[in-house]
C-alpha cells in the first residue's frame, strides 16, 4: 500500500522550493521529491504542487510515497568500528565508501545496515530509512558519527545539533597553503544552481561557518583541523574549494587529480576526528577520538616527502 505522510511545514523551510523542502523533511534525495511532485504526489493544504512552489509555513503538507522495494538484509560493514555504546547512543568509526543510511540509488553498505546486522537496535524516529540517524558523514568521508538508539536520545541529540552545541572536529588535507594559516569562513551554502548533485556558496543560503587551523603545511598541500559551526551538507569540501584550495581528492569540487593520484587518495581527504556530546539521558560529556585511516596516514607520509 502507498504510504502518504502528512505534517506541518516548519517555519524554517518557508518560502523553499517544494522539492528542496520535502527532501529535507522525508529524507529524499531532491530527485525523487521532484518525482513526486511531478506525479501530483504532494498537496499543499489540499491543493497539489509543482515541484518549484514555494512552501508556506504551519500550511499542511501531503506526501503519498509509492510502495517501498524490497527491502535488502542487513549486511555486516568491514572495518566499521563501535567506540561507544550504551542503552541510548552507539557511536561508529565510520570506513570510506560506507553511506549513513539508505538512500535511492545507493547499493552499496551504510552505517544502519551495518548496526542492523550486528544486532542493534535503533531509535525509530526520522524517516523510514534513516532511523536514529541524527547526522551524517559523507561516503567518502571517515571517522566518528553518532546514531540514537532510543526514541528520547534522538529527540535530544537532534536538539543538540540544532543548537549547535555539539563539537565537531575534521582533519582534511588541503590542497596548496591557506592564507592566513588560520581563520574562519563564513559564507552561505546552498544547491549549486547549475549542477544539483553538489552545493556552492551561493548568496542567500543557509549560514554556514567553518573554523580551520593550518596545522603542518607540505610542498604541495596542507593538513588542516577544522571545527564546524555549523553542519550543511559538504559544507567543508565546498567552503576549501571557495578558498580556492579544495581537499586533496575532492575532484568534484575542482581538486586536481594528478595531486590526488600521488598521495594515494581516491577519496576526499576529510576524516571527522573527534566528536563531543552531552548524553542525553545523564548530560554527561562523552568525548571520542578516531586515529587516521589508513589511506589519510599514507597520504600524509608521501605529501611530507614532497610527492
Amino acid at each position: 500500500m502507498p504510504d502518504t505522510r502528512q505534517l506541518p511545514v516548519p517555519e524554517g523551510l518557508a518560502g523553499e522550493r517544494a522539492d528542496v523542502g520535502i527532501a529535507r523533511l522525508l529524507g529524499l534525495s531532491r530527485s525523487a521529491a521532484a518525482d513526486l511532485c511531478s506525479a501530483g504526489a504532494v498537496a499543499l493544504d489540499g491543493r497539489p504542487i509543482a515541484k518549484s512552489d514555494r512552501l508556506v509555513a504551519d500550511a499542511w503538507l501531503e506526501v503519498t510515497l509509492p510502495e517501498p522495494e524490497v527491502q535488502r538484509e542487513p549486511e555486516p560493514v568491514e572495518g566499521m568500528r563501535i567506540v561507544f555504546d550504551d542503552d541510548d547512543i552507539v557511536i561508529v568509526d565510520k570506513p570510506v565508501g560506507v553511506a549513513a543510511h539508505p538512500s535511492p540509488g545507493w547499493e552499496g553498505p551504510t552505517v544502519v545496515g551495518g548496526l542492523a546486522a550486528a544486532g542493534y537496535r535503533i531509535s525509530t524516529s526520522g524517516a523510514a530509512e534513516r532511523q536514529g540517524v541524527v547526522h551524517r558523514l559523507d561516503v567518502g568521508t571517515t571517522g566518528l558519527m553518532v546514531v540514537a538508539k532510543s526514541e528520547p536520545a534522538y529527540s535530544e541529540l537532534k536538539r543538540q545539533f540544532k543548537e549547535r552545541s555539539v563539537t565537531k572536529v575534521y582533519r582534511a588535507i588541503a590542497q596548496g597553503h591557506l592564507d592566513p594559516l588560520t581563520g574562519t569562513i563564513d559564507a552561505p551554502i546552498a544547491r549549486h544552481p547549475s549542477a544539483d548533485y553538489k552545493m556552492a556558496v551561493v548568496s542567500g543560503g543557509r549560514p554556514s561557518v567553518t573554523h580551520y587551523e593550518t596545522l603542518e603545511a607540505f610542498p604541495h598541500a596542507s593538513l588542516l583541523e577544522i571545527d564546524l559551526e555549523t553542519g550543511r551538507t559538504h559544507q567543508i569540501r565546498v567552503h576549501m574549494a571557495a578558498m580556492r584550495h579544495p581537499l586533496v581528492g575532492d575532484t568534484t569540487y575542482g581538486a586536481d587529480p594528478t595531486l590526488a593520484a600521488r598521495a594515494g587518495l581516491s577519496r576526499p581527504a576529510l576524516h571527522a576526528a573527534r566528536l563531543e556530546i552531552a548524553h542525553p539521558s545523564t548530560g554527561e560529556l562523552v568525548a571520542v577520538e578516531s586515529p587516521d585511516p589508513p589511506d589519510f596516514a599514507e597520504a600524509l607520509r608521501r605529501l611530507e616527502s614532497g610527492v
